[in-house]
Formats: C-alpha cells, structure tokens, sequence
C-alpha cells in the first residue's frame, strides 16, 4: 500500500489536532477546578451529582424553614415572657386588694390599674410577627385574633396549628392558637381581668359586700394562678421544639456538609494529576509537532 505526502501530511495534522483539543480540555478543568465540564464526560458521574445536589437543594430549603419557625417560635416565647409577668403583676394587685382598710376608691384605683393590664394583655394576644401576620390566630394569620367586649374578647381565629417541614418526617407547629393559650387551660384571662375590674369598681358598704368582694377576689387568684400553669404549660412546650430545631439544625449542617463532600468527590480536580497530565500533553504536542514538521519537509527532492 503505498502512502502519499498528502495523507502523512493529513495524519499529522490529525495527530497534532487531537493533541490540542485534549490539552485545551485539560486547561479548561484547571481553570474551572471541576473534572467535569458536561455530564457527557461521566454520565454515570454527573447523575449522581444531580442527585447529591437535589438533596442538598431541600436540605437547605428545610434549614430555611427551621429559620422561620424559630423565629416565630421566639416571637411567641417573647409573648407569652411578657404575659406572665403581666399575670405575676395582676396577682399581686389581687392580693393586695383583700385589704379590709382598703377604702373604695383605693379598690377604685385598682381597678383602673388592671384595665391599663387588660389593654397590654390584649396587645400581647394579638402580637403580630413583623409583617402583619398574627402570632396567636390559628390559620387566621391575617385576622385580629381577639376583640374586647365587655365580659372579656372574643376569640376571632380558630384552633389550628401552621405547621411547617421542617425535615424529612418532621413537620412543627409556628405558634400555638390563642385560644389555647389565653383562654385554656380551665379559664379565660380575658374574662377573668373583667370580672376582677367590676369587682373592685363596686362599693363595698356592708358585711355581705365585703364578703362578695374577698370570695370574688379568691375565684380570680385561682383562674389566674390557673392561667400562669397553662401559660407555663405552652412555653414549655415551646422551649422543647425550639430545643428539637436546634438538633435538626446541627443534624442538617453535618448532612450538608456530607453532601459537599460527596459533591467535591465526584467533580472536583485532582490537580496534582491534572497538572502532570497537562506536562506530558504540552510535551507530547511539542513531539507531535516536531515529527510533523519533519515529515512534511520529505520529499523525493530531499535525494536529488
């Protein structure tokens, strides 16, 4: 078989092209730092890449969730800080109220004290997260929870619970419904501080009166040391999901940091090897080149 200038010529430039297209593809790695750059290079590879970073999409997506639910988590807390130092107030002042040398307007102004403390309870009931959605409404986020009326508010949002994903298998409540926690637990605190407000408002003038008002007064310390039990009740059952996000948190971040591993493993570049691959390229296209040029400067001319 005999072999013409033309096609030596060919296979050297061949030869020589290959050569470049693989050093060119090796630099590109070096300056990307992926061993990867289309999944046609590894598909097996690049599946298992996506995978791993699918995962760790929604792994990142329930650590976002755990953020809002312990934010929210620490709103209620705050609330529900702030209601039983109210309810610790109002009980003192009852206390002090079966005072026989109590005159009515002393009662008087005590009563008045305790309406100021129904306003701030009431503020707190209806305690907003910062963008208008309500703490204490149930799924009636956007809905004023509870309404004054004269024996105490009404509750205007409902008994659900917002739950969110928060892992895998783990969905958590945001909040409690203020249902639960202002007026459970066997009392109603609205209700209570009204009849305690009416109770001191009236004039006590005789024997009878006096005993209405310590019996009135009694009833009241029991529902608000009933109240202080249900509120402890919910905090501590707040405390223990905001301690449960903290371990998913720590459990996400070492998932997260596997996942990146994995990810490392699969499509970073050695580049101890790619850097000795990139010599032996340069070195075997310089070799390539120079047998070309010898081969294409042969000719029968070269013998004459």
């Amino acid at each position: 078989m005999r072999i013409s200038t033309q096609q030596i010529f060919d296979g050297g430039a061949a030869r020589m092209g290959d050569v470049q297209t693989a050093l060119a593809k090796l630099q590109q790695q070096i300056d990307s730092g992926r061993r990867m750059l289309s999944p046609s290079d590894d598909p097996v590879a690049a599946a298992r890449a996506l995978e791993i970073a699918q995962s760790q999409s929604i792994n990142a997506q329930y650590a976002d969730n755990r953020t809002q639910v312990k934010n929210a988590l620490g709103l209620v807390d705050g609330s529900l800080s702030g209601v039983t130092d109210l309810l610790q107030e109002i009980r003192s002042a009852v206390v002090s109220a079966d005072n026989p040398t109590f005159t009515d307007s002393t009662r008087a102004a005590l009563a008045t004290e305790l309406t100021a403390r129904f306003q701030s309870m009431l503020n707190l009931a209806n305690a907003t997260d910062g963008s208008g959605n309500y703490l204490f409404a149930g799924f009636q986020s956007d809905t004023r929870p509870f309404v004054e009326t004269a024996t105490g508010a009404n509750y205007q949002g409902d008994a659900g619970q917002q739950l969110v994903q928060v892992d895998t298998s783990r969905q958590m409540a945001m909040s409690n419904s203020g249902q639960s926690v202002f007026q459970g637990g066997g009392q109603d605190i609205f209700q209570t501080l009204k009849d305690l407000i009416g109770l001191l408002q009236t004039p006590v003038a005789t024997p009878a009166a006096q005993t209405a008002l310590t019996s009135g007064l009694a009833t009241g310390l029991t529902s608000i040391d009933l109240a202080l039990t249900n509120i402890s009740t919910v905090r501590a059952s707040v405390g223990t999901r905001m301690q449960e996000i903290q371990s998913l948190d720590n459990a996400g971040s070492s998932r997260d940091i596997q996942y990146s591993a994995a990810l490392s493993d699969i499509q970073d570049l050695d580049y101890t090897k790619a850097l000795t691959q990139l010599s032996l390229q340069q070195t075997a296209l310089e070799a390539a080149q120079q047998s070309f040029v010898k081969t294409a400067n042969l000719s029968l001319f070269n013998y004459i």
